[in-house]
């Protein structure tokens, strides 16, 4: 375990490590919510064009993959696991380079920006793969914001492995209850007509 934690240590600063002013801008900024808000429009637009009124259905669907995620993460495993951030952590002092004075909480494992963002894509990409060819690219969406935690410093890589795969059973979960709730209103749709 002891080899695992120091290969865990060595991949974040090397990753940390490629800083430069203009990465650290844009990373630092990638981080935020409200950068990603002409996304998050397209996609409830391209919901509600294909899905009409259950695009509500998976509006609340993407709420309780975040709800899912974020609870296991942050509620769960950070109080639990207790595991550092790298920008607290006493043996990283002087090695982690951080932007704009940003050193998350406490806790790091698991991550929840990891969790909430492969989870929210997979969602939508089980949903809207049927009529969007590319729609496996939020992937790559999810993968750039992961990175971007690494990279400024406040996760671990193995914290944001962990937070993708509870992200994508929560996004899993998620989809398996939204599919049943619109199959049982649309049998109940079609028995009342």
């Amino acid at each position: 375990m002891n080899d695992l934690i120091e290969l865990d240590k060595k991949i974040l600063l090397f990753f940390n490590g490629l800083h430069n002013p203009f990465w650290d801008t844009v990373m630092y900024y990638a981080t935020q919510t409200f950068c990603w808000l002409p996304l998050y429009i397209l996609l409830i637009l391209l919901i509600f064009k294909k899905y009409k009124v259950n695009g509500w259905l998976l509006l609340l669907g993407a709420a309780l993959t975040i709800a899912l995620a974020n609870t296991i993460t942050s509620e769960l495993m950070k109080p639990y696991f207790e595991r550092l951030r790298p920008t607290r952590e006493p043996s990283l002092q002087g090695l982690i380079h951080t932007v704009n004075g940003y050193i998350g909480g406490l806790y790091g494992f698991a991550s929840s920006h990891a969790a909430n963002t492969f989870g929210t894509a997979l969602f939508l990409w089980l949903w809207l793969r049927p009529f969007y060819k590319h729609s496996y690219l939020i992937f790559l969406w999810a993968a750039f914001m992961t990175y971007t935690r690494i990279y400024l410093g406040v996760h671990y890589p193995a914290d944001v492995l962990v937070g993708a795969v509870i992200g994508l059973l929560s996004g899993w979960a998620a989809y398996q209850v939204t599919y049943w709730v619109i199959m049982q209103r649309t049998k109940k749709n079609a028995s009342s007509s």
